[in-house]
C-alpha cells in the first residue's frame, strides 16, 4: 500500500485594518468621552464642572476634527466614502456609523459655537486675525440663547451614545476573529476612552497654563472610576469565557500560551493598569494640604491613561490580526516607514497638534460659558492677553 501526502496550502491574506484605524478608534473615543465630561457645565449648569468643561470641549472638538481624517486614511481608498451613501447597507455597522459620524461632528462644533460664541462677543475688538475672526464668528451681539444650546448637547450626546455602540459592534460582530467575537469589547473601549480622556484633560490643565485643582481632582476621580469599572468588565469577560466556553478567552489564553510577544503585551497591561490604579488611590487619599503640591505632578498618570488608550486599541486592532485564521502561529506585522505606517501615526498626532494650536491662538476658549451673551463674562475674567487676543500660555 502506497503512503500518500496531503499538503494543505492556507493563503496568508494581508491586515485588513492598518494603523489609520487605531487612530480613528482612538480619537473618537476621547471625543465622546471629552464631550461627556463637558456636558455637567456646558450642558446641565453645574458652575463647578466649568474649568474642566473649557478643557474637554478643547479637546473633544479637536479630536472629533481629526478623527474622520483617519478614517478616511484607512479606507484605502477614501474617495469611496460616498459608496456609504450610494449604495446603502443597513445591516452593516459600518455603513451606520457612516451617517452616524458626519451628524454627531456637526453637533459638536455646533455646541462648541454656542459655548465660545459669548466670548468671541467680547473679544470683538481684539487687533489681527483673531478679533477678524471673532466678529465673524460672534454673528452679531445677540444673547446666546441657553436652550439652544442644552437642546444641541444633549442631541450630541445622544449621537455619541450611537458612536460608542458602533465603534464596539463593527469589531464584535466580527465572527472571524474570536478575540473581537465578544460582548465585552464595547464596553472596555468605552471605559478605556474615559480613562484616556481624563488623562488628556489632566495634561491639558498642566500645559495650557490653567492648572486648576478642582479640574484635576475631578479627573482623578472619573479615571479611577474607569479603570475600576475596565477591571470589573476584564474580569467578568474572563470568567464568562471561562465558565461558558466562550471563544475570545479561548483564544486570549492560546495566544498568551504560544506567543512570547503577547505574554510580554499581557504582562506589561497588567502591570501597567494595577500600578496606575495604585497611583490615583494615593492622589487622591492624600490631606487637602498636600494636594496642590501633589497634583502638580497629575499630568504623569495623565499620560499614562493616554499610553494605556492607545496601546488597548493597537492591540486590539493590530495584534489580533497577527493571528493567522487559517493555520497555526502567528503572522509577523512591521510597521512600515510609510503613511500606512509610522508616517500615518505622527501624521495623524501632528495633524491633532496643529489643531490645538490654531485653536489655543485663535479661540478664545478659556472663556467657554454655559450660554448667555458677552455680559456673561465678568471683566475679572478677561485678562490683558484674553483683550489682545493673545492666548496665557504661563
Amino acid at each position: 500500500m502506497n503512503s500518500m501526502a496531503i499538503e494543505l496550502l492556507a493563503p496568508r491574506y494581508a491586515i485588513a485594518w492598518y494603523p489609520w484605524a487605531v487612530q480613528y478608534f482612538f480619537l473618537i473615543a476621547i471625543s465622546y468621552a471629552t464631550l461627556w465630561l463637558a456636558a455637567p457645565a456646558l450642558i446641565f449648569g453645574k458652575q463647578r464642572w466649568l474649568p474642566t468643561a473649557r478643557l474637554a470641549l478643547l479637546a473633544c472638538f479637536t479630536t472629533s476634527l481629526v478623527a474622520p481624517v483617519a478614517l478616511l486614511a484607512d479606507l484605502h481608498q477614501p474617495l469611496r466614502f460616498w459608496h456609504f451613501y450610494a449604495y446603502g447597507t443597513p445591516s452593516s455597522w459600518m455603513a451606520i456609523g457612516s451617517y452616524l459620524l458626519p451628524l454627531y461632528v456637526l453637533g459638536v462644533l455646533i455646541l462648541a459655537w454656542l459655548a465660545w460664541r459669548p466670548a468671541f462677543q467680547a473679544n470683538r475688538e481684539a487687533p489681527g486675525l483673531s478679533g477678524w475672526l471673532a466678529r465673524l464668528l460672534a454673528a452679531g451681539s445677540s444673547p446666546t440663547p441657553r436652550p439652544a444650546l442644552v437642546l444641541v448637547g444633549l442631541v450630541t450626546l445622544l449621537l455619541s451614545t450611537g458612536i460608542m455602540l458602533y465603534t464596539g459592534a463593527e469589531l464584535a460582530v466580527v465572527k472571524a476573529r474570536p478575540l473581537w467575537n465578544t460582548v465585552w469589547l464595547p464596553p472596555m473601549l468605552i471605559a478605556t476612552g474615559f480613562i484616556t480622556a481624563a488623562g488628556l484633560i489632566l495634561l491639558l490643565n498642566r500645559i495650557s497654563g490653567m492648572r486648576d485643582l478642582s479640574s484635576t481632582r475631578q479627573m482623578l476621580k472619573v479615571m479611577l472610576v474607569a479603570c475600576i469599572m475596565a477591571g470589573l468588565i476584564a474580569v467578568s469577560w474572563f470568567l464568562d469565557g471561562i465558565n461558558a466556553n466562550v471563544g475570545s478567552v479561548a483564544a486570549a489564553l492560546e495566544s498568551v500560551r504560544h506567543s512570547p510577544a503577547w505574554r510580554s503585551t499581557a504582562l506589561w497591561s497588567s502591570l501597567t493598569g494595577v500600578a496606575l490604579f495604585a497611583v490615583l488611590l494615593y492622589l487622591l487619599t492624600r490631606p487637602a494640604a498636600r494636594r496642590p503640591t501633589l497634583y502638580a505632578w497629575a499630568w504623569l498618570p495623565g499620560l499614562v491613561a493616554i499610553h494605556m488608550g492607545w496601546m488597548f486599541r493597537w492591540v486590539v486592532l493590530m495584534d489580533v490580526q497577527h493571528i493567522a485564521r487559517n493555520s497555526a502561529g502567528f503572522h509577523h506585522y512591521g510597521i512600515p516607514a510609510g503613511s500606512s505606517g509610522l508616517l500615518g501615526i505622527l501624521g495623524t498626532f501632528g495633524l491633532w497638534l496643529a489643531a490645538i494650536l490654531v485653536i489655543d491662538l485663535l479661540v478664545p476658549w478659556r472663556q467657554a460659558r454655559q450660554g448667555g451673551n458677552q455680559t456673561d463674562i465678568a471683566p475679572a475674567q478677561l485678562t490683558a492677553h484674553d483683550v489682545e487676543g493673545v492666548p496665557s500660555h504661563g
